[in-house]
């Protein structure tokens, strides 16, 4: 578990971190261990533009305070007991969809982090980030930015450079590639796998999005190149 250490947080008057006046941003915290929102309290009530309105300890605390409370911001936790943050996240939106909601958790693998952002997640900070780090990163979430912690973006990069698409697609995915490959149309396909039309192109957007493509085109020749045809 990483805690969070309450401590005096004093942030620089001018230069690149001058405060923004305007408005108090209010936020939700939403944490299962009790020393972290405690913690994370402490840190941004200290800030002269922040204001905590609550604190939840799961998921569907979390639901309740948002309808009742409409905080700007929501830092959430992804790993809890009950549901989960990205299942939190999903039904808050549902609820208040104007929400911003900032993941701030220790897992930074690119599946949950998709998730997390594929479910609308705003941002996406992890707990050992620097004071400076979290407050940058929620007046960013406030401004309408998708705040992404370094680590994380660092860790996406990697991963995307040891990504081997292939591995990625579903045996359906594939069949549809290897058609598309051999220049059958959506119809034809669709006939020969025994699926509607409809179902063989929500399969070529996923293929598309899997492979980094743009259309059939490049599709069949990355296709091609990789001998699927």
């Amino acid at each position: 578990m990483t805690t969070v250490v309450a401590r005096e947080f004093r942030e620089p008057t001018s230069g690149t971190f001058a405060l923004m006046q305007e408005a108090t941003i209010r936020i939700l915290i939403v944490d299962d261990h009790p020393l972290v929102r405690r913690g994370l309290a402490d840190l941004l009530n200290g800030v002269s533009d922040m204001t905590v309105v609550a604190t939840a300890s799961d998921g569907e605390e979390a639901v309740a305070h948002v309808v009742e409370d409409h905080p700007d911001i929501v830092l959430m936790d992804v790993s809890m007991p009950g549901m989960t943050g990205i299942e939190a996240c999903r039904r808050l939106l549902h609820a208040v969809p104007d929400t911003r909601v900032v993941m701030l958790t220790s897992f930074a693998t690119r599946d949950v982090v998709t998730e997390a952002f594929d479910t609308g997640a705003a941002g996406y900070l992890l707990k050992d980030a620097d004071p400076v780090e979290l407050i940058h990163g929620i007046r960013a979430a406030a401004r309408g930015d998708a705040p992404l912690s370094p680590k994380v973006a660092k860790q996406l990069l990697e991963d995307r450079a040891q990504r081997r698409p292939l591995e990625d697609l579903t045996p359906r995915e594939r069949d549809v590639l290897q058609l598309l490959a051999r220049g059958l149309s959506n119809k034809q396909i669709a006939w020969r796998l025994g699926i509607n039309e409809k179902t063989v192109k929500a399969h070529m957007g996923s293929v598309f999005d899997r492979l980094d493509v743009d259309d059939r085109t490049q599709a069949a020749l990355w296709a091609q190149k990789h001998g699927i045809a």
